[in-house]
């Protein structure tokens, strides 16, 4: 395995929620425009978030389980 640099991100899976990526982050459009910069994002891993790509805890009202 290679070793990690300092522009690594990190992707935490939570238990029945979002996924917590922490690190230098672009997140950018399908056609390439940057949508957002920043070093800590939370995005939904549940289908249902009305602000797709990121979270917007609809995950607890609709009883999303990670398993």
């Amino acid at each position: 395995m290679s070793e990690m640099t300092s522009n690594a991100a990190t992707v935490t899976v939570l238990a029945d929620g979002p996924l917590q990526v922490e690190g230098r982050i672009r997140i950018l459009a399908a056609d390439g425009t940057l949508i957002k910069e920043c070093e800590q994002v939370f995005l939904c891993r549940c289908g249902q978030s009305g602000n797709k790509p990121f979270c917007d805890g609809t995950h607890r009202k609709v009883g999303f389980s990670g398993d």
